[in-house]
């Protein structure tokens, strides 16, 4: 019971300070002392940290090494935006659309990650990093030389240009190749993506400290021993894998519902994205939910909030980071951290004695 209260306790924890941060975001747009440049990083920030609290599903908690999460978000942003914009006149209800949009954004990615995951997770060793990084290249490389077009005819496919397409003179043009898909309804909004952060939280944290989860951290830890007293390793990891590749998918979708023009550029869903989002987990601590999403708000928003320091701005980016890798990872930061948590704890137990 007492380590239920912890874990629940914990868990809290992580649900007010995402609802204390929104909090205190609202007033300061509502004082006005928030610049439109930060209020414009809102929306993609909470989509950063859907990626980095989902893809610490797959790095910490899983412990296998994935370099193509933002393959998945692409694959989230592509179909929730095909819909959208395919649905704006006959679905005018725009939470409705976007409800449905969600769905099918995760579902897309969720269904990429079981197709990857039934081959791959089989094997032993680093082959997922490998796949993954190959399925993110490729999907933003099919996504660049892609056409669709509808006309009164249905849709029609291309992958040479749009004359190609050989529609009517009424047709539209849905997703134009490079220039990716114009006019998307822009219904993702900072609240919005507070819920959806809280819903993933719930989401993982649950899963964590469920059965499954315990089982998928039996396999991480050991997967030997996890075999030997009957665990189904396949079932489990791809569980864990598919579910972090469907919280990618509505990554994509916020992401996606906040630009006018969306396209599947290298700095939006290139291997660098992947990489970055990477980098939030590593330095925010592997398996660590609560440092995942401390590390994606800090890191996403100081290179702005260096902006005036122009020349050294990436120097103390850089410097920062070094200072975050250091504090989560050096054996003597974790013991100080360890000592002086411990005698916090030790005084709040002697006051609660107290009284």
């Amino acid at each position: 019971m007492k380590k239920m209260n912890k874990i629940t306790r914990n868990n809290l924890i992580t649900y007010v300070l995402v609802i204390v941060l929104y909090i205190i975001v609202q007033a300061m747009i509502m004082s006005g002392s928030l610049s439109s440049l930060m209020q414009g990083l809102l929306v993609p920030l909470c989509a950063y940290v859907i990626l980095a609290v989902s893809l610490n599903l797959t790095v910490g908690i899983l412990g296998e090494l994935s370099l193509g999460h933002a393959g998945f978000m692409c694959v989230g942003a592509f179909f929730s935006a095909f819909f959208s914009k395919c649905t704006a006149a006959s679905i005018p209800a725009a939470g409705v659309r976007y409800f449905i949009a969600l769905l099918i954004g995760a579902a897309a990615a969720g269904i990429c990650g079981i197709l990857i995951g039934i081959p791959v997770l089989r094997l032993k060793g680093d082959y997922l990093a490998i796949v993954t990084l190959a399925f993110g290249e490729i999907i933003k490389n099919i996504m660049n030389i892609l056409f669709v077009g509808r006309d009164a005819n249905g849709f029609h496919f291309s992958t040479k240009d749009v004359m190609a397409l050989n529609m009517e003179p009424d047709g539209v043009v849905i997703i134009n190749g490079p220039q990716g898909i114009t006019g998307t309804p822009k219904d993702s909004t900072f609240t919005v993506g507070v819920l959806l952060i809280l819903m993933t939280l719930f989401i993982v944290l649950n899963l964590i400290h469920s059965r499954s989860g315990r089982a998928i951290m039996s396999i991480r830890d050991n997967r030997i021993a996890a075999e030997s007293i009957g665990i189904n390793v396949t079932k489990y990891k791809l569980m864990a894998f598919s579910i972090s590749a469907a919280l990618a998918g509505v990554a994509g979708v916020i992401y996606a519902h906040n630009l006018a023009t969306l396209t599947a550029q290298p700095k939006n869903f290139g291997y660098n994205m992947s990489i970055m989002i990477l980098v939030f987990v590593v330095l925010g601590g592997i398996g660590n939910i609560r440092g995942s999403i401390i590390s994606a708000i800090v890191l996403t928003l100081l290179p702005e909030l260096l902006r005036s320091l122009s020349d050294y701005r990436m120097l103390i980016y850089a410097v920062v980071l070094i200072v975050m890798m250091l504090f989560n990872w050096s054996p003597k930061a974790i013991e100080w951290r360890e000592k002086y948590t411990e005698k916090f704890r030790s005084k709040k137990k002697a006051k609660a004695e107290e009284v």
